[in-house]
């Protein structure tokens, strides 16, 4: 019988030189899809409780969908492994071409284990494998590793994963770099591999990827395309990507601003979708198979920074490179944002911990580096501390070198009242104030600080949700939102969607398309619970790396300083808030008072967690 799943899985152990190929047992396609339940599922077999996050028993789980590589609108791959930034459960998604050539390569997924002796790259050639030298790789940035590797295979349509200096050098919030210049951000797995002494995975494909019913699942792609345009958010998305959010969240006073202790910011514009298409962009550009054509093929024009090429910079990268730093020129960011992009290192937490360092600076915590004026709006600053950062170099890039959450501590005093992050994961851009339940999603994501677990500021915003009036402010009934959505996006992580598609695409279409094309039943339901079951067995996960309930909460700023700004000032979420919404969304998830899933939910959705070792 056809199906769009390949049923297998590559194996390379790293530290023998080794791969088989396993296959994919049926009751893990039925209980978990694809994706992030695969990873999820395989992580929790495999590492211990206690595993460095940087050892060669912490493997690096690179992991398609069931639609991955077929004609459905807007999919994408995840890379799952445990953080080094957090020491909990990691998943981190990337677009463009990479994971469609693993399907077309045969497999659903990558598992990389072990430790090579020496910098190598692995090169799959449809059933071919090799780990080839790559010292003379070593030390390179993310692109121009992929062009030296494709020189020396002698082929341009071969597709790359690599790091660049920041993941050899084992910075917890180094990425992955995906083809082309599609990264893999959040959490250290960039870090991961480069503990791997792993440069990089080139690969190339050759064969079909197949569907158990061809032209059911045409009509369904073909329903899928037709509600995509007849979206007025995708629209949206196509005319000016994510940079459009700039001034929605500057307008709703949710942008971060001088490290979060603002949630607006007087040049906003500047850095939004109009400051953006006066400086940098050229066209319009998609990952492949997506008509949504969110990215921007770009570049600066004039000034300091001309000449620099970039796509669109997208809004967690441009708030919290610029607005957070008080940085307004767009080509300053544009720059700011490559700089990290080419050393492999998470834009996003990068721009989260200079805002903690120039604050930090500003309140006397620490000094500022010779020659330096560490304070907001200084460019050259921002700069410098990237270098710093990913070389490791000097007192203070060591430090921070570190993330957030390990350098406040180690600076001590009030360093910790400054740092903005969940579980140890550097927040992202939409301050929280304003919008009860997305703290509530901050404090409970299974990453840590993350955006992207359910996003419930729209429906807080409208004042509504399922026909419920909502108050943004109030700390109740979000708790029930919040799990809707986690278990919602946790199921479209199986496929592995982009975010952007289910903005036009329905539960109902997205269960079709997973009929048609492995003839496994599903329905409207089917995400939903596939996702509820992933979001249980990683809670499961985590709290045998060492989570409590103690750290299912919101960074200082949040809770204890009012928003100075914006239509929701003088508006905070309470420690009282806090505790209100944890414990009805713990009852919600049929969770015990500490947090800890109870064993009649656990036995209704068929988790048995049993890790090694255990």
């Amino acid at each position: 019988m056809s199906s769009a799943y390949t049923n297998k899985l590559m194996m390379i152990d790293l530290s023998h030189a080794s791969f088989e190929i396993l296959p994919v047992p049926d009751a893990l396609k039925t209980n978990f899809i694809g994706g992030k339940g695969f990873g999820a599922k395989l992580l929790c077999d495999m590492v211990s409780p206690g595993t460095d996050p940087l050892s060669k028993d912490n493997p690096l789980i690179f992991m398609t969908g069931p639609l991955t590589g077929t004609m459905a609108p807007a999919m994408r791959g995840c890379v799952v492994t445990k953080s080094p930034l957090t020491g909990i459960f990691l998943d981190s998604y990337f677009g463009g071409s990479f994971s469609p050539e693993i399907k077309y390569a045969g497999y659903d997924g990558i598992i990389i284990k072990g430790q090579a002796k020496k910098p190598v790259f692995i090169w799959i050639n449809d059933d071919h494998v090799e780990i080839r030298d790559a010292r003379h790789l070593w030390g390179t940035n993310t692109l121009e590793a992929n062009r030296l590797i494709k020189t020396e295979l002698k082929d341009k349509t071969i597709k790359i994963a690599t790091i660049g200096q920041a993941g050899e050098a084992r910075i917890p919030f180094a990425l992955i770099c995906g083809e082309y210049n599609r990264q893999a951000g959040r959490g250290g797995a960039g870090a991961v591999m480069g503990s791997k002494n792993l440069k990089a995975i080139a690969i190339k494909g050759t064969k079909p990827v197949l569907v158990h019913d061809p032209q059911r699942f045409i009509t369904a792609c073909a329903r899928a395309f037709k509600e995509l345009e007849e979206s007025p958010d995708v629209e949206s998305f196509r005319q000016a990507g994510t940079a459009a959010s700039v001034e929605f969240a500057n307008e709703t006073g949710l942008l971060p601003h001088k490290n979060y202790q603002n949630g607006t910011f007087s040049k906003a514009s500047d850095l939004g979708d109009k400051g953006q298409s006066k400086h940098l962009w050229l066209g319009s550009s998609a990952c492949m198979g997506c008509p949504i054509r969110c990215s921007k093929i770009g570049a600066v024009r004039t000034g300091k920074y001309k000449g620099i090429i970039t796509d669109i910079i997208e809004y967690e990268s441009v708030a919290l490179m610029g607005a957070n730093l008080d940085i307004s020129d767009i080509r300053a960011v544009a720059h700011l944002v490559k700089l990290c992009d080419l050393y492999g290192m998470d834009s996003m937490s990068t721009g989260n911990i200079i805002g903690f360092a120039m604050e930090a600076c500003e309140k006397g915590l620490i000094p500022s580096p010779k020659g330096i004026d560490l304070k907001f709006g200084n460019v050259a600053a921002a700069e410098h501390l990237i270098h710093a950062i990913a070389n490791k170099k000097g007192e203070l890039g060591k430090l921070l070198s570190q993330g957030v959450q390990k350098a406040a501590q180690k600076i001590a005093g009030t360093a910790e009242e400054l740092a903005v992050h969940t579980k140890g994961l550097e927040a992202p851009a939409w301050g929280p104030r304003g919008v009860s339940g997305m703290g509530l999603a901050y404090m409970t994501t299974d990453r840590g600080g993350c955006h992207q677990r359910g996003f419930p500021v729209s429906y807080e915003l409208s004042g509504e949700w399922e026909g419920h009036p909502l108050d943004p402010l109030s700390p109740e009934d979000k708790a029930q939102m919040v799990v809707a959505l986690q278990n919602y996006s946790a199921g479209r992580d199986t496929l592995v969607n982009c975010d952007f598609g289910s903005y036009g695409i329905p539960a109902d279409t997205y269960a079709e398309l997973l009929s048609a094309a492995t003839g496994q039943k599903a329905d409207t339901n089917t995400l939903m619970e596939t996702g509820e079951r992933i979001w249980n067995l990683v809670r499961y996960f985590n709290l045998a790396q060492g989570l409590t309930a103690q750290k299912d909460i919101l960074p200082r700023r949040f809770v204890e300083e009012p928003l100075p700004d914006g239509p929701s000032k003088g508006h905070r979420i309470s420690r009282d808030d806090m505790d209100y919404m944890r414990q009805e969304y713990y009852q919600l998830r049929g969770w015990n008072k500490k947090g800890v899933p109870l064993d009649k939910t656990l036995n209704r959705l068929g988790i048995k967690y049993v890790g090694p070792h255990q």
